[in-house]
């Protein structure tokens, strides 16, 4: 089948070609291989999906209470009803009466005795022949019939050209020494089983993809994926960046820096900072992710960063994917930063056309050594002067295209900056080793001194009086308090107590204290108003939607009440919570849930109040939403893996990284094979 023969239909699926078609494996399978009497399927189809035959002795439209089709077939043993909600013109001829008919499906009790509802049907004489092999299910979209993919996929195994993109070129060798004793079979062989798997199949591990078939079409996938990693992390190494050694002791901004500091770096801060150090005097781009839990003060490290970088005449930027993360950080440079000397520039999309010409004009002249914003720093009318580092906060929260290298021509010389990431999310080990196999990370893994343990409580929504009260009195030691809501307007769809709502409520049980409100719709001096009141203890208890989610420090704010935690993800309660325990006061969190929980939540809510470990969360987080979400690489849907479950199949990531390894030193011409064959073109997203 070639590609202009392929129907559109396909060709919107990106199934253009015999290799992609031979890569679309099926989700699941049914087993077509046995046939039972109506009678025999009456009693094994209330168990699960059962296949029959017979004669239509009975085909009528119905319309009451809906328009439905009714068909009946019997054989020598029984007669069974088939129920058709949706249908047309002709399936309703397939099933004419006296038509002798296949089906499968599950039986269930109807209005009028046992029925299949929308059961596969296949017109056939009484004595076709069974399927030797299992049935494939495949991936679909809207439209696209199984039928017509199964032919196509048919078709494109039969094609001569399959041969030669499937051919075997991994070194024997390489894989005996590798691969685990137990056979797999090469990769034409796996593919095929999989489309084709036979009746005696094991179907427990088909379904699992714990199959050796599976665990051949998982290696190659992920042996592509380390390749083009490493051969990433080797470019960047070949390209040029300036160098910035540390100035002489006792000048320039970075010994001032740590001098005007209210505080002495941690011994985790002083060792990452002196792998950043150590990045930053290369001649190549760093490429570095910072990790740290919240409030554990990668800030400060991405200042000094910043301060080296300026002390050599070059221009800093700091990006932030929240207004109010950005201005965090601006009013924390700008502290530290303004006393000496430096002009610190402030971008974001709400500055009115005035100002933002403003802050261009100064970051295109180099007059701001400088710059902090939002993403707006990225676009096409941003023009910096010199840039020698971009930082970039909470970087899966930015698409994999917005993270691409930032190159500039300064006269003749074409340079990159170099990049620092920073998370409070952690990345997992297992995802470190697939995604970020081109990025160095540093983890700052303890909090500066003082930081105290937040102890989490788990409440049931009916006891919100209960949580009140407790409040009041938290409110009365001088002590301020943070309440969460989900939602800023009332939803019929979730019936969710509202930030509106709760602020109302709040404010008249509690007359005595000043409650604030912020949310997302909230223009930018409005929130920044809010809350800076709230910093200055003007307001006592904040209620707020998850915009408070990052960047916010109040030391006095010990309580966190989060309303619907059943709600959040994992990842957004750790960071709500790390909001408070920054001062000396005990911190307490509480999380207050409606019922009924689901299974997934309650086992959510458990974990979240036993650790405040953020590797054992961020593992947990994983398993629940599968790595798209905590890469941000979701945006770009090209840079996942197709057939790898990253928790499940971990141990196979190393075999895979040894194997890159050993094929990029001896074996160039095989690399381009398997990367053409596996990537194509998707492999530039892997270097974000």
């Amino acid at each position: 089948m070639t590609t202009k023969q392929a129907p559109n239909t396909l060709q919107k699926m990106g199934l253009d070609s015999p290799m992609a078609l031979a890569l679309h494996l099926p989700s699941r399978y049914e087993d077509e291989t046995e046939l039972c009497t109506i009678e025999e399927s009456l009693m094994q189809g209330r168990f699960g999906s059962t296949q029959t035959q017979g004669r239509v002795i009975r085909n009528q439209v119905l319309f009451r209470p809906r328009r439905q089709l009714l068909v009946t077939i019997e054989d020598d043993t029984a007669s069974l009803q088939l129920r058709f909600l949706n249908f047309y013109p002709s399936q309703q001829k397939q099933m004419a009466v006296g038509a002798h008919v296949r089906v499968r499906g599950d039986v269930r009790e109807g209005f009028q005795g046992p029925e299949m509802v929308h059961p596969t049907v296949k017109a056939v004489t009484p004595d076709a022949p069974l399927t030797t092999s299992l049935t494939p299910v495949y991936p679909a979209s809207a439209g696209i019939s199984q039928l017509v993919i199964r032919k196509a996929v048919a078709q494109a195994l039969r094609d001569p050209s399959l041969r030669d993109s499937l051919a075997e070129f991994l070194p024997t060798k390489l894989m005996a020494e590798l691969l685990p004793s137990h056979d797999w079979p090469n990769l034409q062989s796996a593919i095929t089983y999989l489309h084709q798997p036979p009746a005696d199949a094991d179907t427990q591990a088909l379904l699992e993809r714990t199959h050796p078939a599976w665990r051949r079409v998982q290696f190659e996938e992920l042996l592509a994926q380390q390749i083009s990693l490493k051969r990433a992390h080797a470019i960047r190494r070949e390209r040029h960046a300036p160098s910035f050694k540390k100035a002489n002791e006792g000048n320039g901004l970075e010994a001032g820096l740590l001098k005007v500091l209210p505080f002495q770096l941690t011994s985790a801060q002083a060792r990452v900072w002196e792998e950043i150090s150590n990045d930053l005097s290369k001649s190549f781009p760093m490429n570095r992710l910072l990790q740290g839990d919240v409030g554990s003060g990668k800030t400060v490290v991405a200042a000094l960063a910043a301060a080296r970088v300026m002390d050599h005449g070059y221009q800093a930027a700091v990006m932030a994917p929240t207004e109010i993360l950005a201005e965090q950080h601006y009013l924390k440079m700008k502290e530290w930063f303004e006393p000496l000397g430096v002009q610190v520039a402030w971008l974001s999309g709400s500055l009115k056309v005035k100002e933002k010409k403003l802050a261009q004009e100064i970051i295109e002249s180099g007059q701001a050594q400088l710059i902090i914003g939002t993403h707006a720093l990225i676009q096409e009318n941003v023009s910096f002067a010199k840039l020698g580092l971009a930082v970039i906060d909470e970087q899966h929260r930015f698409g994999v295209r917005q993270r691409l290298e930032i190159q500039q021509r300064v006269g003749s010389e074409l340079f990159y900056c170099h990049q620092l990431m920073m998370s409070a999310t952690p990345i997992p080990r297992t995802l470190a080793m697939t995604y970020y196999a081109d990025l160095d990370v540093s983890v700052i893994d303890e909090l500066p001194p003082g930081r105290k343990p937040i102890a989490t409580k788990v409440v049931k929504a009916s006891r919100r009086d209960e949580v009140i009260n407790g409040l009041q009195s938290w409110l009365s030691k001088g002590l301020q308090a943070y309440w969460v809501c989900p939602l800023i307007e009332e939803s019929e769809a979730l019936q969710l107590q509202t930030a509106v709502e709760s602020f109302e409520q709040l404010t008249q049980a509690l007359p005595e204290f000043k409650v604030g409100l912020v949310h997302g719709r909230l223009k930018a001096d409005e929130k920044a108003a809010v809350m800076a009141a709230f910093k200055a203890n003007q307001i006592q208890l904040l209620v707020a939607t998850t915009v408070i989610e990052v960047g916010v420090d109040v030391p006095n704010a010990a309580l966190m009440v989060i309303e619907h935690a059943e709600r959040f993800g994992y990842a957004q309660i750790h960071q709500l919570r790390g909001r408070v325990g920054r001062g000396s006061a005990d911190s307490v969190c509480i999380l207050m849930y409606a019922e009924p929980l689901s299974m997934a939540a309650k086992e959510r809510l458990q974990t979240l109040r036993e650790t405040s470990d953020g590797f054992v969360i961020a593992e947990r987080d994983l398993s629940l939403r599968g790595p798209g979400e905590l890469l941000g690489a979701k945006q770009s849907g090209d840079a996942m893996l197709r057939f790898v479950d990253l928790q499940r199949d971990a141990w196979l990531i190393e075999l895979a990284q040894q194997a890159a390894e050993r094929l990029l030193v001896n074996h160039a011409d095989i690399v381009e094979r398997h990367l053409e064959r596996w990537l194509g073109s998707r492999a530039e997203f892997l270097k974000a």
